[in-house]
């Protein structure tokens, strides 16, 4: 994921009501939620970085939050044979795939309880 990818989905990650930022998180100048002062989070300055392995399992976590579904999960699929794009995630009734990145489809799983 390039640096301005991981910009955008960022922002789109903080665009969601259902986001907050949690302690672990880092932020596109690799920035700890402790150490940037991200209670005072501004998303059009300050964005989490979804590279970071941190990052991801406390975007999870919201997901589940959202959906109020501890086994909401992503999943990467290498029998999907539609594209190469094979990222997933589940939540309660609801599954939608064709992601190009976990971190894609942790957000869009956010977005859609948003």
């Amino acid at each position: 994921m390039t640096d301005e990818e991981a910009d955008a989905l960022g922002a789109r990650l903080a665009a969601c009501p259902k986001f907050r930022p949690l302690p672990g998180l880092r932020d596109m100048q690799g920035r700890t939620w402790e150490q940037s002062l991200l209670w005072r989070w501004t998303p059009s300055i300050d964005r989490p970085d979804l590279r970071e392995p941190a990052t991801k399992g406390i975007v999870l976590a919201l997901v589940r939050e959202a959906w109020r579904d501890p086994h909401a999960s992503v999943w990467y699929d290498s029998e999907y044979w539609q594209s190469g794009n094979r990222w997933s995630w589940h939540a309660k009734e609801h599954s939608l795939c064709d992601y190009d990145t976990e971190a894609e489809a942790l957000v869009a799983a956010l977005e859609a309880k948003s």
